[in-house]
């Protein structure tokens, strides 16, 4: 549960920090693109005149360093220019890809107007090599400069420097998903204290239903609110009329989800018809060509990952067998896509029999939703325990992988007696192939409710890219090493 403790500031002063710290941080930017801007014309003139990179430089060709000078200030100020103009130094919170692309284009423009201006006048300085090496100097160099600063400012938020305190205003699938991404993205900068609407229920797992909309300015002062994020229906524009009235004279900074973020998840692309805009609804990622290459994926990782793995599965094996009686492997039923039972491999993690023992033990059952999860399980061996904590017991499953039945990352496969129980939404994550990790396994585990873990399930769903699987089996790794929220 997310702690919102009080600390009461002034209408105005949280929002005149944050404003500060965000200056800040735009004159850092600025003052890094400036710096890799000329050390790119610099070193781009050394390559070519000095170690006469490209061939070499005959003695009438040579130009001082002096004269490349105001190209060089030139170029960094139409740089600079270029990234005010792409809205980069606009916004605190910026993309690493996106903004590497920026740097790439804007670099581009900058050399050829530099290059176009020097050969229409007939300036001496106009080595075409040296225009190029500056160009590609400062794509490398305007990159590395910005990952700096990204990095600074991802540690300072993890160390809960510079973070703005967010309430969120809602409670339906998009303020729910809007927390949840802002909660597993901390290079975002936000921390949830909770959300309120017109009548909260109850708390979203570990976010707080913190009052109605009319407790909004209370707790804009008692929580010392940097930021309020409003995601609800369009046909609400009533009550975001007046969220917005409130912030203002708190002196609190608004941010609109508008509807179309629903859309977006459902990937929608633009079109026009005689100039009248039209968004399109494309099917969700995983299908067609998209769907041939994660199975493309899924095999050839998982036999990579079953050779290099045979001497620990082969030693996790050994230990079961030797600890107490009954099978290595454990075998259940499983739903996959579309609701299709399938038997589920497992490495044996509790005593034999264990699953007749379930229906006494409910009373102990520290999830919500229907699922069954229990921190100190007594039916767990002493080897199972630790396989529960790592997750290795999930190892075999590369053989449902090879098998088509499961991938290596998606949602993961609920027994039947599960699905019975679930709402209508939650049925959305068997509309593809289960895997062994995914989106939730990476942000918190057994830690998280089930509604949230849903929710990043549908998330993954929507949004699937090869790259994203990619980073999450990246982040399974250190996640399965330290062994946190698993049980």
């Amino acid at each position: 549960m997310l702690q919102a403790e009080t600390r009461t500031l002034a209408p105005g002063q949280v929002a005149h920090g944050i404003y500060k710290r965000r200056r800040w941080e735009r004159l850092v930017l600025l003052f890094a693109d400036f710096a890799a801007s000329n050390l790119a014309f610099f070193l781009a003139y050394h390559l070519r005149y000095t170690f006469e990179v490209g061939g070499d430089v005959p003695g009438e060709s040579y130009v001082a360093y002096a004269l490349y000078v105001p190209l060089q200030l030139l170029f960094a100020l139409l740089s600079l220019a270029g990234y005010q103009l792409r809205g980069s130094y606009r916004t605190s919170r910026f993309a690493l890809s996106s903004e590497t692309m920026a740097v790439i284009g804007t670099s581009a423009v900058a050399a050829m107007l530099v290059f176009g201006a020097v050969s229409m006048v007939h300036y001496s300085a106009s080595s075409r090599l040296a225009f190029i090496y500056a160009w590609l100097l400062a794509i490398v160099l305007g990159a590395a400069g910005r990952l700096i600063v990204w990095l600074i400012r991802a540690k300072a938020y993890r160390s809960g420097v510079g973070v703005e305190r967010v309430i969120v205003v809602g409670n339906n699938r998009l303020a729910r998903m809007v927390m949840q991404l802002l909660v597993h993205q901390p290079t975002l900068g936000c921390r949830v204290l909770g959300f309120v609407d017109e009548t909260p229920e109850r708390d979203f797992g570990r976010f707080r239903a913190l009052g109605t909309l009319d407790h909004l300015p209370a707790l804009t002062r008692e929580l010392a609110v940097d930021r309020v994020i409003v995601a609800l229906p369009a046909a609400r524009h009533e009550e975001i009329l007046q969220v917005l009235d409130r912030c203002r004279a708190e002196g609190v900074s608004l941010s609109l989800v508008p509807d179309l973020f629903e859309l977006r998840l459902s990937h929608v692309t633009m079109g026009t018809i005689g100039g009248i805009p039209l968004l399109d609804l494309n099917e969700a990622g995983i299908g067609g060509g998209n769907l041939i290459v994660k199975r493309v994926l899924d095999v050839l990782s998982s036999v990579i990952l079953a050779v290099v793995l045979s001497p620990l599965i082969a030693i996790i094996a050994i230990a079961i067998k030797l600890e107490s009686p009954g099978p290595v492997f454990f075998w259940q039923t499983r739903l996959g896509k579309d609701a299709r039972p399938f038997l589920c491999l497992k490495f044996r993690s509790m005593r034999e029999g264990a699953e007749l023992e379930q229906a006494q033990l409910e009373a102990l059952n520290e999830a919500q939703g229907p699922i069954f999860k229990i921190r100190a399980d007594p039916r767990l061996t002493r080897v199972g325990r630790y396989l529960r904590r790592t997750s290795l017991d999930e190892l075999p499953q590369l053989w449902n992988v090879l098998r088509g039945e499961m991938s290596l990352v998606g949602p993961r496969p609920p027994i039947p007696a599960e699905v019975e129980r679930y709402e209508d939404w939650h049925r959305r994550r068997l509309e593809v192939v289960p895997g062994i990790t995914g989106l939730w396994q990476v942000s918190g585990r057994s830690e998280l409710s089930f509604d949230e873990m849903v929710m990043l399930d549908l998330y993954y769903i929507e949004n699937w890219s090869l790259v994203l699987d990619l980073q999450l089996l990246m982040r399974t790794i250190p996640t399965v090493l330290a062994a946190r929220g698993a049980f």
